[in-house]
């Protein structure tokens, strides 16, 4: 795919560029860079306000369909409005689990009042959404999980615990799995429910992180209640609308992170130079690494933009294993170049480049660990053999 911009692009870069500009040097400037990863619990409330002024403005759910909301932006579109946004250094997205996930999720599989109820309030930022896929035993291997939900009348009585859900003490309403029919085999029998958080039965405790956050929680389901026409798809399909949704989790987007990469190079190579290493061999080379292996990213998120569906599935596994060695290999790089200065915190508040040495650490666990998305590479892509069942999966002693 040739994602060179015509002239259509280079208008559509002026106005969000203008945009940008304008609006992150007035009352929203405080949030320039602020609110990425590691550093989610920053000024919450005017990124919240700031989510609204981009939904007024028609620059949240760009991809989505005109007749859904969205602007109905070609792939190559989006990805001037992704990179843009990461070369204005735009605040973290409150709202990106709903705008990316959420929606997409429902556009596919959703029923027509489900969307005509929840697509309008996503694009505008006036509720934000959580995702509850992840167990204590259901992370990786998420066949396995264990909240239930069953009928009740004309509710879903849910009853359950997950784990690692970013912004649930944040959340209006969570994107959730749940086995629906206990008898049924580990893919089936699981539903995908749209459950309201602030009700009665909805325990949300965060998970305090190295970098002091708490991005992460605990969400602990007993007896909530959600109308039964909150199920997305087929009772019993949620399997398929959960690896749907995964799916669109390594969009468009991807390509705007790559620019967020490079400002985090940027700023390495400035502390490298302020304290007189960018000219020792050994630091160049590894600068010039991280450099290559950020167009590497790039090329290969371009790939996979434009993938059928079978080879998007592969393609994913391929780029989540490359993008997150590569941010944990930069947090490394921050870290020796920063020397004994990335040991302490003269003013009092954790540096941007200490938060991505910790928060990175998560990168290779988050949304499929490293050795799962090797397993799915080698099976699913190479055709290799499954890896052999551990004992205690196979009932032996």
């Amino acid at each position: 795919m040739d994602l060179r911009p015509g002239a259509d692009g280079e208008a559509l870069r002026t106005e969000i560029r203008e945009f940008l500009d304008d609006g992150l040097s007035g009352r929203f400037s405080v949030l320039r860079g602020r609110g990425g990863p590691g550093d989610e619990q920053s000024l919450v409330t005017e990124r919240h306000e700031w989510e609204r002024h981009l939904g007024r403005h028609g620059w949240t759910a760009v991809g989505w369909p005109g007749a859904h909301g969205g602007r109905g932006l070609s792939l190559s579109d989006q990805v001037i409005v992704h990179e843009e946004y990461a070369r204005a250094r735009g605040p973290g997205r409150l709202g990106h689990i709903g705008e990316t996930l959420v929606g997409p999720t429902l556009i596919e599989f959703g029923s027509p009042s489900q969307q005509a109820r929840h697509l309008p309030t996503i694009a505008s930022a006036e509720e934000l959404w959580c995702q509850g896929y992840s167990e204590p035993d259901a992370g990786s291997d998420l066949a396995n999980l264990a909240t239930t939900a069953h009928l009740d009348g004309d509710e879903w009585v849910v009853t359950g615990q997950k784990v690692w859900t970013s912004l649930a003490h944040l959340a209006d309403w969570c994107l959730l799995l749940a086995r629906t029919d206990s008898a049924a085999p580990r893919h089936l029998g699981i539903s995908c429910l749209l459950v309201p958080m602030r009700q009665p039965g909805v325990e949300v405790r965060p998970i305090v992180q190295m970098t002091g956050g708490s991005e992460f929680n605990e969400v602990f389901f007993d007896g909530a209640r959600t109308d039964s026409a909150n199920v997305v798809g087929e009772v019993g399909g949620g399997w398929k609308v959960a690896m749907g949704t995964l799916a669109y989790e390594r969009g468009a987007s991807t390509l705007g992170q790559v620019l967020s990469f490079q400002n985090e190079l940027a700023e390495i190579v400035d502390v490298a130079r302020r304290r007189g290493l960018s000219s020792q061999p050994v630091v160049r080379d590894r600068i010039a690494a991280i450099w290559s292996r950020l167009s590497i990213m790039r090329w290969h998120a371009i790939r996979t933009a434009s993938a059928v569906a079978g080879e998007h599935a592969r393609a994913t596994s391929v780029g989540k294993l490359y993008w997150a060695t590569l941010h944990r290999d930069m947090g490394e790089l921050a870290m020796s170049v920063m020397g004994a200065e990335g040991l302490v915190y003269p003013s009092g508040e954790i540096g941007a480049l200490q938060r991505m040495f910790l928060f990175s650490r998560s990168d290779t666990i988050y949304a499929g660990t490293n050795q799962i998305q090797r397993n799915v590479i080698g099976e699913r892509a190479l055709g290799l053999a499954k890896e052999p069942a551990m004992a205690s999966e196979i009932g032996q002693p």
